[in-house]
């Protein structure tokens, strides 16, 4: 156990740092700083959704009775993939930290302290940072020791949730440089809200008509026949997805109207807006960056 948990302690940290060397040093790229943390750290998010949903797949296409079957990779994954929440913390951090500086030398100089900016950081991304810890505190020991080897195949499934992840992670990127105009980040925008209602949204109800079959009993009667507990961390793993989707269906509405809206007469400019920077927020799911194009990269 230990060793797997190490292995994933030096895995994620160490993709990130070699992805952040590269990009600065490499010829013909030679980022700053601030860019090559905001990329490695989307790249590392990626690379963990990927392994994490193909684990999900062999999972549970492996497991035909869904209660008792086990299968190996399970526990394994969860072991190896603990530490990537508590250095994802911290990498989202960095990531609001560059920009803060980014967007603090727009103002003037006016860049926070550290310690300014960490208060910052957890106020603005509070149910991120929250799902975080619960993810290592909470669904860390229930997942490895409370399920008993029981339930493989609904863990697999849960894994299947990041497969909405690397769209997200490039649609982060192409905010960064400014191409929300492009194709891409519309085709992109419409992917990551699929994926994202299939995997993160209806997974759940899922979950509960998986059971409900392997039950035989019908669907509206499983969560009467469950464990309370089970209705209780689903309704809470359940919400901060609707939240988020929500707020990806706000971003892809602005991203889709955008066309007719510019094509409306310009304001006069005693009267517009003034173009003040927006930060978008570490977890990528603000409803204003498809509205407006972020001050910083």
């Amino acid at each position: 156990m230990l060793s797997i948990l190490a292995a994933g302690s030096i895995f994620f940290p160490g993709l990130f740092l070699l992805s952040k060397r590269c990009l600065k040093h490499a010829p013909g790229l030679k980022w700053s700083e601030g860019d090559a943390v905001i990329v490695s750290a989307r790249l590392v998010s990626s690379v963990q959704a990927i392994m994490a949903s193909s684990a999900g797949y062999i999972i549970a296409s492996s497991c035909k009775d869904i209660i008792e079957d086990q299968h190996w990779l399970t526990s394994t994954y969860i072991l190896f993939a603990v530490p990537y929440f508590v250095y994802d913390i911290y990498a989202m951090f960095m990531c609001y930290w560059y920009k803060m500086q980014v967007k603090g030398h727009e103002d003037e100089g006016a860049v926070k302290p550290m310690g300014t900016a960490i208060g910052s950081y957890l106020r603005r991304e509070f149910l991120m940072v929250l799902h975080h810890v619960v993810m290592v505190t909470v669904c860390f020991p229930v997942s490895v020791f409370w399920r008993q080897g029981k339930g493989d195949y609904f863990q697999g499934v849960m894994f299947l949730a990041e497969l909405s992840t690397p769209s997200v992670c490039l649609g982060k990127i192409l905010i960064q440089y400014k191409q929300q105009h492009t194709l891409l980040h519309k085709v992109n925008g419409a992917l990551m809200l699929v994926t994202f209602f299939v995997c993160r949204v209806l997974l759940f109800p899922y979950l509960y008509y998986a059971y409900g079959r392997y039950a035989s009993i019908p669907l509206y009667m499983v969560p009467l026949s469950v464990p309370w507990h089970c209705n209780l961390g689903a309704s809470l793993l359940m919400a901060p997805q609707v939240y988020w989707f929500s707020l990806i269906c706000r971003g892809a509405f602005r991203l889709f109207s955008g066309a007719s809206r510019h094509q409306r007469p310009p304001l006069d400019s005693t009267n517009s807006d003034p173009k003040t920077p927006i930060l978008p927020p570490a977890n990528g799911y603000s409803p204003r960056e498809t509205e407006r194009e972020p001050s910083s990269h």
